[in-house]
């Protein structure tokens, strides 16, 4: 099995008392999120970053990285979870509740990744970093033999230390070393989250653009706006980015405009008009891979306006609209109530949360919507703040 070159001691565990003090959902270790089963089984983060979802866990306060179980114990969660498909489902490492490169962090995560990789799995692996990495792990991470590996970066530019203390030039770094040694894994720059105002100036866009060409692909959204975000921000008498809070992420249609007015020069590769940009996460890893979406995105066909040709017609390709009668069956199964549809877009349903639902997406590689919360035409899955010219229709 590959483990890191330089030994450090084994993070410690958290007692059972504290476990049990925790949130529920951050108490359990996997969870499924749309691009993937994700494996949490280390909370604490020094970086406060004002924005972090660890507010939604009642975390934030938790600097040192602790356990919550082995990584043993972790893997065996994950590859004998109800949800997971062997060399099919994608998976994500530590991207709830600390950053998976943290110096005391990142010998667990070569030790699961190699204990993934013993096993000839070929599943997608995403890892979403925003701290420092070296050429030595670039080696490691070059190691892997058998899983399809991306490094996300997450830069965002932001100035403003009070909501991100961490300067972005670590990320920058990370960024260039990752890109400049990569062999068997891919890099993702990961620009987020873009907040009008805030990091959106034409020497932002600038700076991004740059360090797109150091990325196999880059991915761009917003700000993830929850109450027990905004509450932070009001805390701590930091600028409100936006009136009001949204489930999805939130980025306004002028704002992406001026992202694709920025990436949209004639340096750019010929059948890539905006470069190698993305809205989605899941079509910048297939990109990087030379493959398919694995979330089906193609059938949301707006998405596929800035995506370079290759890839269009690599995704077209793939695409197969499932059959009804097996979806129907499948859906019943994990609990679906009244109709389930298949339309040009998307499988339909009602009654799934969202584990069940990215289930189904991931193993149809077809989306797959609640009929409750639909996916209004030309938002891409994002919040309204901002797109109410746009707000009346959830289909051309």
């Amino acid at each position: 099995m590959t483990t890191p070159t330089v030994a450090r001691r084994p993070l410690p565990f958290l007692t059972v008392e504290e476990i049990g003090a925790l949130k529920p959902g951050l108490a359990d270790v996997i969870e499924y999120r749309k691009s993937g089963l994700s494996v949490n089984h280390i909370i604490g983060c020094p970086l406060e970053c004002g924005y972090c979802v660890r507010h939604l866990f009642d975390n934030f306060a938790m600097k040192t990285p602790r356990r919550l179980m082995s990584d043993e114990d972790a893997v065996a969660q994950l590859v004998n979870h109800p949800y997971f498909r062997p060399h099919r489902t994608p998976i994500q490492l530590l991207n709830r509740a600390t950053d998976p490169m943290l110096p005391q962090v990142k010998p667990h995560v070569f030790t699961v990744l190699g204990m993934l990789d013993e096993q000839g799995l070929t599943n997608h692996v995403l890892i979403i970093t925003r701290w420092r990495v070296s050429a030595e792990d670039c080696a490691v991470l070059n190691s892997f033999k058998n899983l399809r590996l991306t490094i996300l970066v997450t830069h965002s530019g932001i100035d403003n230390p009070a909501i991100e203390p961490v300067n972005s030039s670590i990320a920058a770094d990370s960024l260039r070393m990752l890109y400049e040694h990569a062999e068997r894994y891919k890099t993702v720059l990961y620009w987020r989250p873009i907040v009008p105002g805030l990091n959106d100036s034409d020497e932002h866009l600038e700076r991004a653009r740059e360090l797109s060409l150091h990325a196999h692909a880059t991915v761009f959204t917003g700000l993830f706006f929850r109450e027990e975000i905004a509450a932070y921000y009001d805390e701590h008498g930091l600028p409100m980015p936006y009136e009001g809070t949204a489930r999805r992420k939130i980025m306004p249609e002028e704002a992406e405009q001026r992202i694709l007015d920025a990436f949209d020069s004639a340096q750019l590769p010929e059948g890539a008009p905006w470069g190698t940009l993305f809205r989605k996460t899941s079509c910048g890893v297939a990109f990087a891979h030379g493959e398919a979406d694995y979330n089906g995105h193609y059938g949301v066909r707006e998405l596929c306006s800035i995506c370079p040709r290759a890839q269009v017609a690599r995704c077209a390709k793939a695409w197969v609209k499932p059959d009804l009668a097996e979806v129907v069956r499948e859906a019943r199964a994990l609990g679906a109530v009244g109709d389930v549809d298949v339309n040009d877009r998307a499988i339909v349903v009602e009654g799934l949360d969202e584990p069940p639902r990215y289930y189904l997406q991931h193993g149809f590689g077809y989306q797959c919507h609640d009929r409750a919360k639909p996916h209004l035409y030309r938002q891409h899955g994002r919040a309204p703040i901002g797109w109410e010219a746009e707000n009346g229709s959830d289909t051309p």
